[in-house]
């Protein structure tokens, strides 16, 4: 069974960063796609970011310039990296394939 676990969230100053990991496992993951995704308090989880095994990626407009996803070729993790955090960027933040999801890693941006 494939499992994703999200690490790197915390506390961070509005103009700060984080990178935040998706570890996958399990004897079924095959890399085709990444997504992240983020959920505010009271509202919906919405698309963040997409890495795709072509290397093809895309973001949503909210983080176009700020945000960067990647891989580590060597291993089955793959990074969101934030910079220039604002605090609407607070959420919880998922990776997903497929039909999986991880448990989430909370990033809170407050002065």
């Amino acid at each position: 069974q494939v499992q994703l676990m999200e690490s790197g969230g915390g506390l961070v100053q509005p103009g700060g960063s984080l990178r935040l990991s998706c570890a996958a496992s399990g004897p079924g993951f095959s890399f085709n796609t990444i997504g992240w995704y983020r959920q505010a308090p009271g509202r919906q989880r919405d698309w963040v970011a997409l890495l795709r095994r072509d290397g093809y990626k895309n973001y949503a407009d909210s983080v176009k310039g700020r945000f960067t996803v990647s891989r580590d070729n060597t291993k089955n993790t793959f990074y969101l990296q934030m910079n220039s955090l604002k605090p609407e960027d607070t959420a919880v933040y998922y990776c997903n394939t497929a039909s999986t999801w991880g448990q989430g890693t909370l990033v809170t941006v407050s002065s």
